[in-house]
C-alpha cells in the first residue's frame, strides 16, 4: 500500500470517526438537551448535529467513488485524473 493510498484511506477513517462523534452528540441532545435548554433549541442543535453525521457518512462513500474512478482511469492509461 502506497503512502497515497494510506493517506486516503486515514482521511476516509476520520470522516466516520467524526460522524460517529456528531451521531453521538446529537443522539444525545435529541434525548436530554431538553433538561438543558428550551426543546426548540434541543431539536435545532440535535438536527444540526446529526445533519453534519449524515454529511460525514455521506464523504467517504463519495470520495471512495471518486478515488476508484480514477484508478480505473490511470490503469486504463487514460492519464492522468482531474
Amino acid at each position: 500500500m502506497d503512502d497515497l493510498e494510506r493517506k486516503f484511506k486515514r482521511r476516509m477513517l476520520t470522516f466516520y470517526f467524526a460522524g460517529v462523534v456528531n451521531l453521538v452528540i446529537g443522539l444525545y441532545v435529541l434525548l436530554f438537551g431538553a433538561q438543558f435548554m428550551a426543546r426548540g433549541t434541543a431539536l435545532l442543535v440535535a438536527l444540526f448535529f446529526l445533519g453534519f453525521a449524515a454529511v460525514d457518512f455521506y464523504f467517504p462513500r463519495m470520495m471512495k467513488k471518486k478515488w476508484e474512478e480514477a484508478q480505473r482511469r490511470m490503469a486504463g492509461g487514460q492519464g492522468n485524473p482531474p
